[in-house]
């Protein structure tokens, strides 16, 4: 019997079941959007008042080519960022910092050298990519080869010796004149919270996040290189015309610090964005400091009308309005979570493989983009 005759009949499909389908068609087809993209593997969950879609689109690892795993665990990478920033927020709202006190009042000689002085930068141009700070990750991978993968993978470096690395460096641009991702800011912010708290960044996310939001399956694993099953395999392409290379296990150098060390599932991490954007975990003042932005300038790798936060972006959606989100990413993945500013619809997409080739890069690119912004600018 068509829809048609159902509807004749009496039998027809209730309005909201014909949403909940229409909403998973829809995330259905941008998570195949972005596998016939080239993306080996894709996960996407959205958390709205009326329920969870979940889509999954390729394959998990190319060696059996089983199915991407339902509620896979995941590298966050650079997300950690956004949970380092709130702790640092909280202890602001505790009086026990300032946003505008310097590096050096906090970490007395750590950032000297070569033009980078601690004592102009403060605790805000650390957390909004506005300090200047050369990135580390230019001398800690040198390279773009799968033999530097191989060779240093296993290598670790203290957040003390990053910092030195990096302030060999010339700063990107005189302190709060301009923004630059790097990831040297929250390598000194971590350090900041070990000073103010007298325990690692790690022990104050777990006991002022993790615990509270009740998210047993996020974790601060340091150098542990192991992700815990179930989880799809993730695959770097370094060369073009090269060949994928299996990197699911991290790259140690810089994916064991306060810059972007966690794991977690797309479930935590919809509710922890959701309960930062919703007021949950920061009190307004420190609320509305994390949101106050500047721009983000072209060819940064955002997109256009990106804005940077306190370890948050705000960007705009086609249906208006915006999301707050963080992504992260390392070789072979990427994994991003956004929010609507109301925080009632939040999406998780991971994507397990990486391009070197410019064209299919822009497109994966475009197909995520996509999937993120058709997710959030629904109104049902």
């Amino acid at each position: 019997m068509s829809t048609a005759s159902a509807a004749v009949a009496g039998t027809a499909v209730p309005a909201a079941a014909a949403t909940a389908r229409s909403r998973s068609r829809s995330l259905q087809r941008d998570a195949d959007a972005l596998r016939d993209a080239g993306v080996t593997g894709v996960a996407v969950r959205l958390d709205t008042p009326r329920g969870t879609v979940t889509a999954r689109s390729g394959v998990r690892d190319l060696r059996t080519r089983g199915p991407v795993p339902e509620g896979g665990f995941l590298r966050l990478g650079s997300t950690t960022k956004t949970f380092v920033a709130t702790v640092l927020l909280r202890l602001v709202g505790e009086r026990r910092v300032s946003l505008d006190q310097t590096v050096e009042e906090l970490l007395p000689g750590v950032v000297q050298g070569a033009g980078n002085d601690g004592r102009t930068i403060t605790v805000r141009h650390l957390l909004q990519h506005t300090s200047g700070l050369p990135d580390y990750v230019q001398d800690v991978f040198p390279e773009q080869s799968a033999e530097t993968y191989f060779a240093n993978r296993w290598r670790t470096y203290e957040p003390e010796g990053l910092v030195r690395l990096a302030v060999r460096h010339r700063p990107a641009f005189p302190v709060g004149t301009g923004w630059a991702y790097s990831n040297t800011n929250y390598v000194v912010a971590g350090l900041i919270i070990e000073r103010i708290t007298g325990r690692r960044w790690e022990r104050e996310v777990t006991d002022r996040i993790l615990r509270p939001l009740g998210l047993r399956h996020t974790d601060t694993p340091g150098t542990r290189p192991f992700l815990p099953h179930p989880h799809t395999s993730n695959y770097q392409q370094f060369t073009e015309g090269g060949p994928p290379i299996d990197t699911t296990l991290p790259y140690r150098p810089f994916d064991s610090g306060a810059d972007g060390s966690m794991t977690g599932t797309a479930r935590n991490l919809n509710r922890f964005f959701a309960a930062l954007a919703g007021g949950r975990l920061l009190e307004p003042a420190e609320l509305a400091a994390m949101r106050d932005t500047v721009e983000v300038p072209p060819g940064n790798g955002h997109p256009v009308g990106a804005r940077a936060g306190l370890g948050l972006f705000h960007t705009p959606l086609s249906g208006g309005g915006g999301c707050l989100g963080h992504r992260g990413s390392g070789f072979g993945y990427v994994v991003e979570t956004a929010t609507t500013l109301d925080s009632r619809r939040t999406v998780t997409v991971s994507a397990h493989s990486r391009s070197a080739e410019p064209e299919k890069a822009a497109r994966q690119e475009e197909a995520l983009r996509d999937l993120i912004d058709h997710a959030l600018s629904r109104d049902d």
